[in-house]
């Protein structure tokens, strides 16, 4: 893939000997959360191609409570996807304003294997850890 910076190697791997969030890096999230928000759209036009063709009208009561709960479902995990696609687009900002990768809590630096497995990542481990033993007090209360 070539980009801005050059060309990307596909088979590239951000790593700690390499400066945090330089030029090759915010490359590769932003193809990275590209490519995770296109799949999620295309899954998102399938679903609906999906609902628009099955309007069959279920003689058999038990087939269309099955039906309408399975619709309900696929509804509620696509509602969780559009919800994802705007965490997306927040961080492919952060990568444009210079802030992404770095905690929204304490300013440092995420873990690069922590954004490579959550690229929404917007609070490092420790900051998430701290932040759901809150929750758990208040919830608890």
């Amino acid at each position: 893939m070539t980009t801005a910076t050059g060309i990307i190697d596909d088979g590239y791997r951000p790593s700690e000997d390499e400066p945090f969030m330089s030029d090759r890096q915010r490359d590769y999230f932003r193809r990275k959360l590209l490519h995770w928000k296109e799949e999620i759209l295309r899954e998102s036009r399938e679903t609906l191609t999906a609902l628009q063709n099955e309007n069959e009208n279920h003689p058999d009561i038990a087939d269309r409570a099955s039906s309408e709960t399975d619709r309900a479902i696929e509804l509620r995990a696509r509602d969780r996807q559009r919800k994802l696609i705007s965490k997306i687009d927040s961080a492919l900002s952060r990568i444009e304003d210079g802030t992404y990768g770095y905690c929204e809590e304490t300013g440092e630096p995420i873990a690069l294997k922590r954004l490579d497995a959550r690229p929404i990542a917007t609070l490092s481990v420790e900051a998430q850890e701290r932040h759901e033993r809150r929750e758990r007090v208040y919830r608890d209360d």
